[in-house]
């Protein structure tokens, strides 16, 4: 069952969306060489808490397992669910995406970038500019009447034919009351397939490209997500609302 949100619903994911924008923003304005990602992190911790909100990555369980950190920090070839640490120091040439996911007043807002140390490679600058254009190709299907694989397609379409690999390991998803809801949003799929959307949907659309190949493993830490050939990734999302009158993305902070 899909989540159609009613109005008071979809004020709450507004506020919660701005306020995942606003950190968002923020973090990001940190990144520099010699930060290290543990830094970030708390930054992000102390961020979060002055808006009155809570991380939902913060003790997110997997089984038995309760996630580390409040955000997701991932460098260069972690493509999602990167654990700042002191070890990790940013230097010219990476690239960090960083992954902010709130709580707030019952309701979740969730968006992540990908942010380049410049000076960067080319093909470093062509992963990474490559996967936010595929993220608003994705938003423009985001149409009541139009079905999940209309998304999943424009995303593919757009990624592969720059020769850029999508990851098939992690999907998009709804989102409102809880982090993952229904329906999945795969970056790959058919046209026309899938669940019809409807105004009052909200979905977390969130392209996952890699340089290199497709395939990824999971680090020691059991949650960091690798490209398997170890070369980079690049991740982008948007909180974005089914409407009458086409997409509205919500975690745009309006400062």
């Amino acid at each position: 069952m899909i989540p159609i949100k009613c109005e008071e619903e979809i004020v709450k994911m507004r506020e919660a969306c701005q306020i995942a924008a606003q950190v968002l923003d923020k973090l990001c304005s940190k990144v520099a060489p010699g930060v290290n990602t543990y830094d970030i992190d708390q930054t992000g911790k102390e961020l979060i808490a002055s808006f009155g909100a809570k991380s939902a990555c913060f003790n997110y369980q997997v089984g038995k397992r309760s996630f580390p950190a409040y955000t997701c920090l991932s460098v260069n070839e972690e493509i999602v669910h990167g654990i700042g640490s002191m070890k990790r120091v940013l230097r010219v040439g990476d690239n960090i995406t960083i992954d902010v996911v709130v709580l707030y007043n019952g309701f979740v807002g969730d968006n992540a970038r990908t942010i380049l140390i410049k000076p960067v490679s080319e093909e470093m600058e062509y992963l990474v500019t490559s996967t936010e254009a595929a993220l608003f190709q994705g938003i423009k299907q985001a149409r009541s009447g139009n079905r999940v694989g209309d998304i999943s397609n424009s995303v593919q379409k757009f990624v592969e034919a720059r020769d850029l690999a999508i990851v098939r390991d992690f999907v998009g998803h709804g989102i409102g009351r809880l982090m993952h809801e229904e329906p999945q949003i795969p970056n790959y799929g058919t046209k026309g397939t899938g669940i019809q959307l409807r105004s009052g949907m909200t979905l977390a659309i969130e392209p996952m490209v890699n340089l290199g190949k497709p395939e990824i493993e999971v680090g020691p830490d059991g949650w960091t997500a690798l490209t398997r050939d170890r070369k980079p990734a690049a991740h982008f999302e948007h909180t974005v609302l089914i409407t009458d009158k086409g997409p509205e993305i919500l975690t745009i902070a309006k400062n």
